[in-house]
This record gives structure tokens, sequence and C-alpha cells, in this order.
């Protein structure tokens, strides 16, 4: 990956759905470039989609909040089986320090919340965690 792939993964970040004739003229290359480097980069597995942000207060699922796990000896990669595979939970990293996974939650009530953090409280291989409500999100 050289300056140029990166500039152009800056400006897919900043509009996904740039157009290639747009991508090529803010890079100074020509379109069969940005369409070849693209197709490289799909390809390759460096870009696996492209997905819509939107406005916080658009979004279902309006109760955020985020979990921190620590997860018994040799279990990690069970529990992050496991959390694939709970719809409330929208993203999944794994951390250094006290904690070994930190996954952010989404539900539409708190009723719903309860209900995820006691199937995940449940889940074999978590040891603890430690939840915290996202109250609002500056940036």
């Amino acid at each position: 990956m050289d300056d140029t792939d990166r500039q152009l993964l800056a400006l897919l970040r900043e509009d996904g759905r740039a157009s290639v004739a747009a991508l090529a003229k803010r890079l100074g290359v020509a379109r069969g470039t940005v369409q070849n480097r693209m197709a490289r980069l799909e390809g390759d597995g460096t870009v696996v989609g492209y997905t819509v942000r939107l406005r916080p207060e658009v979004q279902d699922r309006r109760i955020r909040a985020f979990m921190s796990l620590a997860v018994d000896a040799n279990r990690t990669e069970a529990v992050l089986h496991t959390l694939r595979g709970e719809p409330s939970v929208t993203s999944l990293h794994t951390t250094n320090g006290r904690w070994d996974i930190l996954a952010e939650l989404r539900t539409d009530s708190l009723e719903a919340f309860d209900a995820v953090l006691r199937r995940i409280g449940l889940t074999d291989g978590v040891a603890r965690t430690e939840t915290s409500l996202l109250l609002a999100t500056m940036k």
C-alpha cells in the first residue's frame, strides 16, 4: 500500500459514495488508476464493504453502551464467536490490559438492554463485565 492508496482510503472514509471521477480529480490521477486501485483493495480484502452512517438521533436502537469483558484463559475465540451472534452487539474489539474484549451494544429499550446484559453475563468463558451507557456523542 502506497501513499495514493492511503489517500484514496481517506477519501472513501469521508464519502464512500464519491464517484470514481471525483476521487480521481482529488487525487490527481486517471479514473482507471482509481478503478484499478479500488478493485485491488477490494480483491485483497483491505476494503471489505461500504456503509451508510446515520445521525445518532435517527438510528434505531438508541440505547447504546460499551461493555468491557474479562474472559477466562483460552476462551476469547469462543466468547467472540458467541458475541458475533448477538444482534445487539454492533462492534467487537480485543484489547490489552484489565479487559480482554470491548463490545458496543445497542438496544431499543432498557428491558432489552437488561436482557442482553444477562445473556452476555451468562456466556461460558465470560469471567466479569463492566458496562457504561453512552449518554452523548461529541464527535
